[in-house]
């Protein structure tokens, strides 16, 4: 499943690194990628995974995130 998320605050290449690994570490993620230019992350996961879960862990890493 690919699901893309709206992501406030990246400004570089690492906010995107910052972002990706955090969204790498959850359960169910096989791949992420982060765009700062265009303000997105987009996640392929599994069924399970919650959009509701990929937000949260963006925020969690310290940036604003939407569904």
């Amino acid at each position: 499943m690919t699901t893309t998320i709206q992501v406030d605050g990246m400004n570089c290449g690492h906010c995107e690194q910052s972002v990706v690994d955090a969204l790498e570490d959850l359960s169910g993620v096989s791949d992420a990628s982060a765009d700062h230019e265009a303000g997105t992350a987009t996640v392929e996961s599994d069924a399970d995974t919650n959009t509701d879960e990929l937000v949260a862990v963006v925020e969690d890493a310290g940036y604003d995130a939407s569904a």
